[in-house]
């Protein structure tokens, strides 16, 4: 356990190190070459002893997602799983299916039509910056090659954020809410943990512990109040338990209709599923009627 804590330090000071080297030989600084020699051997140490620790784990029977989870940081795992979330977006996006709808009787509320001006706008301020930085380091082919790449790569980035709002919605199923944002966010609220749902527009969001504010062009349409404490991972992995969502959905209406269906319909099977138990626990012969005796023939009436 120390060993992986070490080795995870190691690197964490290394990458920096080769980033930091990278620049320098962007920018044209003139490296020695016993520096690099010595910045090179140790990138291929560090990644040499996390390969070999990873093939150590699954020779030992564990699973590839294991070895790999235990092999590589949690904060690289997290950040590579979103960014490869955005551009399965984009594929889904062009071929119009989204993603974890098919289940039965589910149903998605979209939530991403009042972000779609400022998205496409963002793009093409991308796109012309890139056209610009394009002519003005055409005569630094190096600094150009990078600096295409970074510009292409941040237009290709904006598009799979909205592309991953487009295809990832709100989905209400039979038992749970799952609440998302882009590719970032996605739990899952039991409707038992939910106390109560309204509808209230709101421009500002402060924040706050406790709570999970997915505003969509600045604006939250639904707030959620819970029972209990949900578990709402951050970007790298810390908890956030939150006990208050508000929410956007394009048809925000519809939304708060159905979940107030969809809870009333919880309320009522907890009910019977209570009775059903406490009369299951019940004693025998407080819900048998007991058999009594025949009431006696009554007599002839008296004389007068």
């Amino acid at each position: 356990m120390k060993r992986e804590r070490y080795g995870a330090y190691v690197a964490y000071a290394v990458l920096p190190g080769e980033l930091a080297l990278v620049v320098c030989l962007v920018a044209g600084v003139r490296v020695p070459v016993p520096v690099l020699v010595a910045a090179e051997a140790a990138v291929g140490l560090v990644v040499g002893a996390r390969l070999v620790g990873f093939l150590r784990r699954w020779r030992r029977g564990g699973s590839a997602r294991d070895a790999v989870r235990a092999t590589v940081p949690e904060p690289v795992l997290r950040l590579a799983g979103h960014e490869l979330r955005l551009l399965a977006s984009l594929g889904r996006w062009i071929a119009r299916r989204p993603h974890g709808v098919g289940g039965e009787g589910a149903r998605a509320f979209p939530y991403a039509r009042d972000q779609a001006a400022m998205m496409y706008g963002l793009v093409f301020v991308c796109v012309v910056e890139t056209v610009g930085m394009a002519y003005l380091l055409a005569g630094l082919p190096v600094v150009h090659a990078v600096f295409l790449v970074l510009d292409v790569y941040t237009v290709v980035f904006v598009l799979g954020l909205h592309a991953a709002s487009v295809t990832r919605p709100h989905v209400l199923d039979g038992g749970a809410l799952r609440v998302r944002q882009a590719g970032h966010v996605d739990v899952r609220i039991p409707l038992e943990r939910i106390a109560s749902v309204r509808r209230e527009s709101l421009f500002s969001h402060e924040k706050a512990d406790g709570e999970l504010n997915l505003p969509v062009g600045s604006r939250t349409s639904l707030t959620l109040e819970l029972t209990g404490p949900v578990d709402v991972p951050r970007l790298f992995g810390a908890p956030r338990p939150v006990r208050l969502v508000r929410l956007h959905a394009d048809d925000s209406a519809a939304l708060h209709r159905a979940l107030g269906q969809a809870l009333g319909r919880a309320r009522d099977r907890a009910r019977e599923d209570s009775l059903d138990q406490a009369l299951d626990q019940a004693p025998e012969e407080a819900i048998t009627r007991a058999r009594t005796a025949p009431s006696p023939v009554p007599g002839p009436p008296a004389s007068a």
